[in-house]
């Protein structure tokens, strides 16, 4: 469950300003009963001022006022009317605890998805062409110690931009009218 903006404060301004029970307000606020208890005796959070949760459109006073006639009943958070922040455009940052796995990540591009274009390979990656091409003919620096894994479980990339860009070069190929090739099979320990 979503939880509102400030728990606390939160808390305190519908303990001073409302009739809602204790554990209508730490249902809502993802606190204990005991604690909303103790914020209402004064023993916890002195000094918080609270926040109003009407005001800053996380509840309506009708919802309040319905769940005051009902003991039962639980609050409900508004939809937040906030866009989710999409990732911009262009250059990728890794962090440089990652980069080194970086060429590992591109092998397992080029070994199970051939028709991802190096273009694509590298905004996936943020990688230039000239590195997936030493990967690709093993002669980057590192060649001996690349083994091909996947970026999404070394977090380079999101599973939900791996596949946009397949569906994409996939689509590239049906229009080309060459064939498309089939999804790769997931890898098993041989060793077990």
């Amino acid at each position: 469950m979503t939880l509102p903006l400030m728990p606390k404060a939160t808390a305190v301004w519908l303990i001073e300003k409302t009739a809602l029970t204790f554990t209508q307000i730490a249902d809502f606020c993802g606190m204990h009963p005991l604690e909303v208890q103790a914020i209402a005796d004064g023993e916890v959070a002195q000094g918080i001022v609270g926040y109003d949760p009407v005001a800053n459109s996380q509840l309506t006073l009708a919802e309040i006022h319905r769940c005051e006639a009902d003991p039962e009943t639980r609050l409900k958070l508004l939809p937040t009317a906030n866009p989710l922040p999409k990732r911009s455009k262009g250059a990728r940052y890794t962090p440089v605890a990652k980069r080194n796995d970086r060429p590992d990540g591109i092998a397992f591009l080029l070994r199970h998805y051939p028709q991802l274009s190096e273009a694509q390979i590298g905004k996936l990656m943020g990688t230039t062409k000239d590195t997936i091409e030493k990967v690709r003919n093993r002669t980057h620096w590192n060649s001996p110690n690349i083994k091909p894994r996947d970026p999404v479980i070394l977090g380079l990339c999101s599973q939900t931009d791996l596949n946009a860009m397949v569906t994409q070069a996939n689509e590239r190929l049906e229009r080309e009218g060459r064939a498309v090739p089939p999804p790769p099979m997931p890898e098993t320990d041989e060793a077990a």
